[in-house]
């Protein structure tokens, strides 16, 4: 059985706000959210994100808007490695398991909570089809997530590095740099 949370964060890094709608099971995860900023640029966007089994992204819609006018992406998984957006096939990226919503901290869930790295020691990296926002632009990003103690995890990606933050059901609390979520409970 699938449980329900609603969670809002301040979204430093943007100068915004982010509510996600979460339907969190044994090992899936279905959300939908909406977020606003100002920085790199105003903007909005509203995306559905759903996963198989394991945690493995299935798909992520993204609308964004902004002065540039609105952009859809819609981001597939086929399961074997391979990825499509908009249709087109994204070679950059094959083999990843995950997308990252680029200033969305829900997005971290996914390969923690593969992984139970929010809770028992270990590290891994992984290569992920990393979406700039709110361009909508999707390239290869590899990333290494690293055990510190229960409900926290290093994250770094080339010269960047934030001790992150997870409750115990693998969302994201505090993001330094990027995002705290209000009701910190």
């Amino acid at each position: 059985m699938a449980t329900s949370r609603v969670i809002t964060w301040e979204v430093s890094e943007s100068k915004g706000i982010e509510t996600a709608w979460t339907e969190l099971g044994a090992d899936t995860l279905r959300a939908r959210g909406r977020a606003v900023g100002t920085t790199p640029q105003p903007y909005w966007i509203s995306y559905e994100l759903d996963t198989a089994d394991g945690f493995v992204t299935r798909r992520l819609h993204v609308v964004a808007e902004s002065a540039e006018g609105v952009r859809t992406l819609d981001l597939r998984h086929d399961g074997a490695g391979r990825w499509t957006a908009n249709g087109d096939r994204l070679p950059d990226v094959e083999g990843a398991l995950d997308c990252d919503l680029g200033l969305c901290p829900l997005t971290n869930t996914m390969p923690v909570l593969r992984h139970g790295l929010h809770l028992a020691p270990g590290e891994r990296e992984f290569l992920m089809a990393w979406v700039s926002v709110p361009d909508l632009a999707v390239t290869p990003s590899r990333q290494t997530y690293t055990h510190l103690r229960p409900g926290l995890n290093r994250f770094v990606s080339g010269d960047f590095r934030s001790d992150i933050a997870f409750d115990d059901d693998g969302f994201v609390v505090d993001y330094p740099g990027l995002a705290t979520r209000f009701g910190r409970s």
